[in-house]
């Protein structure tokens, strides 16, 4: 078996010298069926070694209601098999533009501004995680014959605290659950971010995208010796909803590549192939120089730019990465895999069934809310991915009062007596009409993402004020949940009762099929005058649709289409456009 460890003069395998060249490619943002093709890609590049953060709340999205998670251990696998190594970053927070920075919705709920520090009931909670997460890391080190290299405790911490107890109990639960490969910390080249990130006697490594002779000198006043190493050489970005289009020039990316190189150092691309932030799992950002500003949404695409795209396609920044890391290389690379194949033909989905939100709501919503005085949040509702109706009344008679809500997150569709009056957002909480009373209203919010970086992170969803008429609270709310879990159960719209499409072009779930010869990688999916919602192919969830953009395609992973008749479903939050889907044999994503 070989041994990895880390000395002051760098990292060795069983005593030789290596240079790690990794690339970041999360399991849980490509479909199984395709993993072993993109880390080919990786190979081909040039890379030796594949990184991989794990989400939390994707595999325990109830306390003590564990999903999947031996997936990590088959990802694991598959880099086995591919011939790299293996960097594993399983938090418990990740940033990662995932919903919540990877946290279950239902622990920052419950503890609060408490995670991420000292705090014993959370540090059970992680506990709990780890022991049902970390067996299957320990089994797959390299000392036991498996690609598992090093493990990173926690994440970027000194972006967002100081608590030097609590880094040191996270890298102490890695030790009690089997994991004696070396640990690592990862933070921002600045001072301040490794004085609160690092831990004694762990190596220390350093985020950025260009810059690397400052970048690690400033690494170098905090850790003297050991190996160099980027653990996020920041190729690309990601994009937000609503925000322009994100790309880097890729002769200038390789030349920052070639730069980290020329300094001795290893270096893990972010991303090498970014994937899809299927199923509604994206993140979401605050501006401002606090992050606490305009909330800012995360596309569904994590394309990021990278050298191996959505589609998993080399690009030209592939082709000068790889040319960059072929000096690198212990021997010639490898050839690249055939390029994924796209439709035949361009395909159009006619939705011809249809039933309006509320019909949605009572077949697949949980069972309505006791009423309360006050709003209750997604998190007092337990709900993590979805939407959530609030019923309140205003009393009468009186005369028409502004109608507003306060502490809304993030946007709100208002019906009053059954009649839609506006959509409100954060930026926006008030009607613009004036409401009399008496009337019912209700609203409809949508969990746009949680924040996943920054003092807002673990905020709480819903609306977390009230919803007021004139200054005056409106109490006797009921609340009742519609949660995209439940579109994950088998035969999950079997109950819903459909009927015709007639031209409506409201809110609510429409289903449509379309015809397929077999052999396709991927498809692209559009949805022309649609405004807001999300998509299933075959169950499959791609992920949130919105004509604000940049986005405008869905990628749709071949594994998913099926030779024949293929089933898909939309929907729909804010408004309809003509009731069909058109599928394309691979449609830019990165079009603005």
């Amino acid at each position: 078996m070989a041994d990895f460890t880390v000395g002051d003069d760098g990292f060795r395998i069983d005593g030789k010298p290596v240079r790690l060249l990794s690339g970041a490619l999360h399991y849980f943002r490509v479909h199984e069926g395709q993993w072993d093709h993109r880390l080919a890609m990786l190979r081909a590049m040039g890379l030796n070694c594949v990184e991989t953060y794990v989400p939390w709340n994707l595999h325990e999205p109830r306390p003590g209601r564990f999903r999947d998670t031996g997936a990590l251990g088959r990802f694991l696998d598959a880099a086995h098999r591919a011939g790299l190594w293996a960097i594993v970053r399983p938090g418990p927070y990740i940033c990662a533009e995932w919903e919540n920075g990877g946290l279950p919705a239902w622990v920052t709920g419950r503890f609060g501004r408490r995670v991420r520090t000292r705090d014993e009931g959370y540090l059970d909670a992680v506990g709990t995680w780890f022991a049902e997460l970390l067996p299957q890391v320990a089994e797959r080190q390299i000392g036991r014959g498996g690609p598992v290299i090093m493990v990173q405790a926690e994440n970027e911490y000194g972006s967002y605290g100081t608590d030097a107890v609590y880094l040191r109990r996270v890298a102490e639960l890695l030790r009690a659950y089997g994991v004696d490969v070396p640990l690592f910390t990862s933070d921002g080249p600045e001072d301040h971010m490794l004085t609160g990130g690092s831990v004694p006697g762990l190596l220390a490594t350093a985020n950025f995208g260009s810059g690397a002779r400052e970048a690690f000198r400033v690494l170098r006043r905090h850790q003297a010796s050991g190996p160099l190493m980027c653990m996020e050489f920041w190729c690309g970005w990601f994009e937000h909803w609503g925000a322009p289009p994100v790309v880097r020039d890729p002769a200038q990316a390789a030349g920052a590549l070639a730069e980290i190189l020329e300094c001795g150092a290893s270096v893990n691309v972010y991303m090498a192939h970014g994937g899809t932030n299927f199923a509604g799992w994206a993140g979401a950002n605050r501006s401002g120089p606090l992050q606490d500003e305009e909330l800012l949404p995360t596309v569904t695409s994590y394309d990021y730019d990278a050298p191996v795209d959505e589609y998993g396609r080399a690009t030209e920044k592939f082709r000068l990465f790889r040319k960059v890391l072929a000096g690198y290389a212990d021997g010639p690379l490898p050839p690249l895999p055939p390029e994924p194949a796209g439709l035949a033909a361009p395909v159009r989905a006619e939705l011809t069934e249809w039933a309006p939100l509320h019909t949605v709501l009572e077949a697949l919503g949980d069972e309505e809310a006791a009423e309360s005085g006050v709003p209750p949040t997604f998190e007092e509702l337990g709900v993590d991915r979805g939407l959530v109706r609030y019923r309140v009344a205003v009393p009468g008679p009186r005369r028409p009062y502004t109608l507003a809500v306060a502490g809304l997150r993030d946007r709100a569709v208002v019906y009053v007596d059954g009649v839609r009056r506006g959509v409100l957002s954060e930026g926006a909480a008030a009607l613009a009409e004036p409401v009399a009373g008496p009337a019912d209203v209700e609203l409809w919010v949508e969990s746009l993402g949680r924040v996943n970086y920054g003092p807002r992170l673990g905020e709480p969803k819903g609306i977390t004020g009230g919803v007021l008429h004139e200054r005056q609270y409106l109490h006797g709310v009921r609340a009742r949940a519609l949660r995209l879990d439940a579109f994950e159960e088998p035969g999950a719209v079997a109950g819903v009762p459909f009927a015709p499409v007639g031209g409506e072009g409201g809110t609510g779930l429409y289903r449509g099929t379309f015809e397929l010869a077999a052999g396709a990688d991927h498809a692209g999916l559009e949805l022309p005058g649609w405004t807001r919602g999300f998509v299933w192919v075959n169950g499959f969830c791609l992920g949130r649709y919105w004509a604000a953009g940049p986005q405008h395609t869905l990628y749709v992973p071949g594994p998913v289409l099926r030779d024949g008749v293929n089933e898909v479903w939309v929907l729909e939050t804010e408004g309809a456009g003509a009731p069909f889907v058109e599928l394309g044999p691979g449609l830019p994503v990165r079009t603005g």
